[in-house]
């Protein structure tokens, strides 16, 4: 029995994931937006697919708007330095929008805010394209 639970356990938790991401389309620029609190570790799987699919099906202009997410575990910072390569490796660009204090302060320090442009609004990052 703990297997059956356990297994609902990961279902669950993905498909919790899977509706903290929602994707929208502005001409060739694609929106990613993270609509939670925290990004950990259990929700990259997820996020890196979601991301990896639309890359893989010839998104070259990629905002991530992470406005919301007041909280990222070291794993996510990683996760964001991959896109950032996936998209480099294809000839593409991705943009952050809506770094909270806090989240964007770790990411200058870990070295992230060089490598990828931000932006406080979504719109000036669809605009910068």
């Amino acid at each position: 029995m703990p297997d059956s639970e356990e297994s609902v356990g990961r279902v669950l938790r993905s498909q919790e994931a899977l509706h903290a991401l929602q994707v929208e389309s502005f001409g060739e620029v694609n929106v990613v937006r993270v609509k939670k609190e925290r990004l950990i570790y259990p929700d990259l799987r997820t996020f890196s697919a979601e991301i990896s699919a639309l890359i893989e099906g010839g998104t070259r202009k990629l905002v991530i708007n992470l406005s919301e997410v007041s909280y990222m575990d070291s794993a996510s910072y990683g996760c964001l330095m991959d896109i950032y390569r996936m998209m480099c490796a294809q000839n593409g660009t991705v943009k952050l929008v809506g770094l909270q204090e806090r989240v964007g302060a770790m990411g200058s320090l870990v070295g992230l805010t060089r490598l990828i442009e931000t932006f406080r609004e979504e719109e000036k990052a669809l605009k910068s394209f």
